[in-house]
């Protein structure tokens, strides 16, 4: 599910598998955009070929991990058999597609041929294996009420799964392969969340239905920090294929045949120590989801995430948990207590700078520790604390990250009177967030925000 929230209050919305037998988990939800015609501003920026760094990872850590991903649902449901589609897979979009959903899939198809080794190709055709349906939101969630994005088996239109919902045909636990699977993203958001949409729903249409919070540079994180798909996912994706796995086998028959694929695709990882991360207890996730997903009271929101601050430390986590357990007590701690929130995000950061693979992780903290200093009227501090990040937030294609960098960045030169160069800077905020939030409203309340921590122009 997804709850991880951007900095500076912005909310992602939930996408995981359905299930008809498990309920959904509440979640956060993005305010609600509609297009809107430009008023002016520069015009959207898009990113480029990507960036994509293979990571250095232990050959034991990923096959435990796959195991993980494979077999198990979100709920925590197991599932008997290894299933995943057994021939060239087809792709095909219907509903009505946003303008940036046929580039940004167009690309996605080509990262998964040449990164991933599957063979999956876009097709008009009404038999195709997969179906990614464009809808608005409260259709959505008229359909699945907590989420933003889902995908289903057995389903080719959001009317199909409506009368199919709650039977054995849409059961992931039931599926012996996958021959036909739905896709429900909304037409109505950003561009950058219908994207990230598409990436989670699209991997797990293709691969594991399972997400884990002990994995720090993946999509398949509950955390919703990676938004698009990474080299350690893709890695996963071109194990899920290899020729040497089919449908229907169980979990021992898959464990026994990893070490070998894994020694094929990843050669390096054969020479790597393994970390061997610790599972996550459903209560650190739980108290976590309460803390920062809907329906729960300020109290108990607090208790949530002291409750997940205690379990890092009874567990001795020194990972990216622990950090992102910090990082939720300062969003909660924002509004009534600057001072503490300034301290949780510090402690959070000096977590993060200490594990592995979480350099996007901490541009997410720079938001905020950055608008601290911006509130103090400390312009170098905030550049410090902004500039190393940039470069992060571009590679990991997070337009919405990048756009509030940038406006962070603009209102910290403004503060050390470079008002020539802070105009440049805003200018190419701009056009990132017209990707990253949406609509021209959604961009101006974005700038508005972040101009308002500077004391000048408070005084203005």
């Amino acid at each position: 599910m997804r709850k991880f929230v951007l900095p500076l209050a912005v909310m992602l919305n939930a996408c995981s598998p359905a299930t008809p037998i498990i309920a959904t988990v509440d979640t956060a939800t993005r305010a609600f955009t509609t297009g809107q015609p430009s008023s002016g501003l520069p015009a959207m920026k898009t990113f480029g070929a990507p960036r994509v760094v293979t990571p250095v990872i232990s050959n034991n850590d990923l096959a435990l991990d796959f195991v993980e991903l494979s077999f198990q649902l979100e709920s925590g449901r197991n599932l008997p058999s290894f299933t995943r589609f057994e021939h060239p897979i087809t792709v095909r979009v219907t509903g009505a597609p946003p303008p940036s959903l046929g580039p940004d899939l167009t690309k996605l198809l080509h990262r998964l041929r040449t990164e991933a080794g599957i063979d999956i190709s876009r097709s008009n055709s009404a038999n195709a294996h997969i179906t990614i349906q464009a809808v608005t939101r409260a259709e959505i969630r008229r359909a699945l009420p907590h989420a933003a994005c889902f995908v289903v088996p057995n389903i080719a239109s959001l009317k199909e799964y409506k009368s199919a919902r709650r039977s054995s045909k849409t059961n992931w636990t039931l599926l012996k392969q996958r021959k036909q699977i739905a896709i429900f993203l909304p037409n109505d958001a950003s561009p950058q969340e219908v994207r990230d949409c598409l990436h989670e729903e699209l991997a797990q249409a293709l691969g594991p239905l399972n997400d884990l919070y002990r994995l720090p540079d993946s999509v398949f994180n509950d955390d919703n920090v990676h938004t698009v798909l990474t080299g350690y996912d893709m890695l996963i994706l071109r194990a899920y294929y290899d020729s040497s796995l089919k449908s229907g086998m169980t979990r021992g028959q898959v464990a026994a045949k990893l070490p070998g694929i894994f020694a094929r695709i990843n050669p390096r990882g054969q020479s790597v120590a393994g970390r061997f991360s610790t599972r996550t207890p459903r209560a650190w996730s739980q108290s976590v989801q309460t803390a920062l997903g809907p329906g729960a009271s300020t109290a108990q929101r607090r208790a949530a995430v002291d409750q997940a601050l205690k379990i890092a430390e009874t567990l001795g986590w020194q990972d990216h948990r622990r950090a992102f357990a910090h990082y939720a007590a300062g969003r909660l701690a924002q509004l009534n207590d600057p001072g503490a929130a300034k301290v949780h995000f510090e402690q959070a950061d000096a977590y993060y700078q200490r594990s592995y693979g979480t350099s996007l992780h901490r541009a997410y903290v720079a938001t905020q520790l950055a608008a601290h200093a911006l509130s103090d009227g400390d312009g170098e501090r905030a550049l410090r604390l902004v500039n190393p990040h940039l470069d992060i937030a571009s590679r990991s294609e997070n337009a919405a990250l990048l756009s509030t960098l940038l406006l962070l960045k603009s209102e910290a030169l403004d503060l050390q009177g470079q008002s020539s160069e802070a105009r440049s800077v805003r200018l190419d905020s701009l056009g990132w967030a017209r990707y990253g939030f949406g609509p021209d409203w959604a961009v101006r309340a974005k700038q508005r925000e972040i101009s308002s921590l500077s004391p000048i122009k408070e005084r203005g």
